[in-house]
């Protein structure tokens, strides 16, 4: 197959050179020209997808739900917004080790029975993929493999199989015998994610590519990569814990912010049915800077413990947050101080988010309050208490969004008490729960007096 030509394009303003240059010949910057397959007279990679534009009334449109296939594991379904969709491409990124090709392996393996399936290996040959399923005890008699990173060839295979569900492990690895770029670079990454999102769209076929993430956490590569994909999911949690996390970022067939709880094992990643329980397995203890808070994640509420750790200073004071935002926590230092009179100037402020759990949420703001007070004040908070609120610069306590879920969650799980917005106050009662409704800063502090 004969190259296609390539052309060098600007990042900054879109200018195109025939050859690589240091400095931008429209716009003149330096180190933006990146290498492209030039368009050929034939038109765009997307031209079959392309129908003829006509305008149409948006009430005349049939809109038809979307079908579902699961995938055999509730919690992954869970993030995906309910299974995945015929078509759809689903980008889903971690750590290194954390647990992706292990979870994608027990998915494909469960719809193998029912459904065709193709597994594309580019980081590890057969005979390894074959040793994790036979680690992980998995059924691979109907599980078609390839172990390739040639994108024409890939396509080719998919072509001919048209499978029903194909995993690309990983997007990084592949490369296009049409561009001279090594693979992972810019334009490896975004012309091969362009033809396997053709690929599916034509065919059906979901594809689920698997991507590197940057040691900040950030999925490697272009950012196109994250716009053209339909679902972003991103594995959480520490490696050295067992506990995992799968969060939906992105999902044009879903609701965002989804999560799917695993628990890593030796025979693979199972999923958490209780995680609220999981997470407040340890807790109990009655300990000063421990207070358990709801936060809403998609549509489930889940029960996080929140700590805090308050010490004198050596030095200058140091401010340290894990799971929870480090900018967010100095803002409650100076609330706190200024509306409640309670001032860690000169102290250390450690705060965490028990279970490896990243709150992204306000209404996590009065917990990490009253975790941080009943730490400086070496005061347990009463037994059985769950809070929730956000917390504003003039003091006063916001309403967190479906705080009637989050306070039946609480009673599943035997809390009996409840400190919690005014905006928050449920019009009948919860059986079971006391529920102590406040405005502002000072008053919440000043409840957990005469809690008893």
């Amino acid at each position: 197959m004969a190259k296609s030509k390539t052309i060098h394009v600007c990042a900054e303003c879109g200018a195109s050179s025939p050859k690589w240059q240091g400095q931008c010949p429209g716009c003149g910057e330096w180190n933006t020209l990146v290498e492209s397959v030039a368009e050929t007279a034939s038109g765009h990679r997307f031209d079959s997808l392309a129908q003829v534009a006509r305008l149409q009334v948006l009430s005349d449109i049939a809109a038809r739900e979307v079908d579902r296939l699961p995938t055999g594991i509730p919690e992954f379904d869970r993030a995906l917004g309910g299974g995945l969709v015929a078509g759809g491409v689903v980008l889903i990124g971690g750590d290194p080790g954390i647990g992706k090709s292990t979870l994608l392996l027990q998915a494909l393996s469960a719809l193998s029975h029912t459904h065709g399936t193709v597994y594309v290996s580019g980081e590890e040959s057969g005979e390894q993929v074959a040793l994790r399923a036979r680690r992980l005890g998995l059924d691979g008699s109907r599980l078609n493999l390839l172990a390739e990173i040639n994108l024409e060839k890939i396509l080719g295979v998919l072509n001919a199989e048209r499978p029903a569900v194909a995993v690309i492990d990983s997007i990084q690895t592949l490369w296009s015998d049409q561009l001279s770029s090594a693979p992972g670079s810019v334009v490896q990454v975004r012309e091969c994610a362009a033809q396997l999102t053709r690929l599916a769209k034509q065919s059906g076929t979901t594809i689920v590519l698997v991507g590197h993430v940057t040691k900040e956490g950030a999925l490697a590569g272009p950012r196109v990569l994250e716009h053209i994909v339909d679902t972003v999911l991103y594995f959480e949690g520490d490696t050295h814990s067992s506990f995992r996390l799968v969060r939906a970022c992105k999902n044009r067939f879903g609701a965002v912010n989804e999560l799917g709880v695993f628990a890593m094992t030796d025979r693979g990643l199972k999923g958490v049915s209780n995680p609220s329980a999981l997470f407040l397995s340890q807790h109990g203890q009655d300990v000063p800077g421990s207070c358990v808070m709801v936060t809403q994640e998609g549509t489930r509420p889940l029960l996080v413990e929140i700590q805090a750790l308050v010490d004198s200073a050596h030095g200058n004071p140091r401010r340290l947050t894990v799971g929870l935002d480090a900018q967010r926590l100095a803002m409650l230092l100076a609330v706190l101080h200024r509306h409640a009179g309670v001032g860690c100037f000169d102290q250390d402020v450690f705060v965490n988010a028990v279970g490896g759990v990243r709150i992204s949420e306000p209404a996590a703001d009065l917990a990490v309050i009253l975790a941080i007070v009943s730490s400086l004040r070496n005061r347990t908070l009463p037994k059985k208490l769950v809070v929730f609120g956000e917390v504003g610069l003039a003091g006063e306590i916001r309403p967190a969004p479906r705080g009637q879920e989050r306070l039946k969650e609480a009673v599943k799980l035997g809390f009996s008490r409840a400190l919690v917005p005014e905006s928050n106050r449920p019009r009948q009662p919860i059986p079971g729960l006391e529920i102590v409704a406040v405005r502002r800063v000072d008053e919440a502090i000043e409840q957990l007096r005469q809690f008893g």
